[in-house]
């Protein structure tokens, strides 16, 4: 057993997660925006 090995499997994939994660709320937000654009045009002016 190399735990140098291990350290090294186990630190990409959890890089990779962490980008899809973000990926993910960021488009949540995206959409959420979109929706609160379409849904209450004026919302936030005036």
């Amino acid at each position: 057993m190399k735990p140098d090995a291990n350290k090294e499997d186990d630190g990409n994939p959890k890089f990779g997660r962490l980008l899809i994660v973000l990926l993910i709320a960021v488009l949540f937000c995206m959409g959420l925006t979109w929706i609160m654009g379409a849904l209450l045009p004026n919302f936030g002016i005036g």
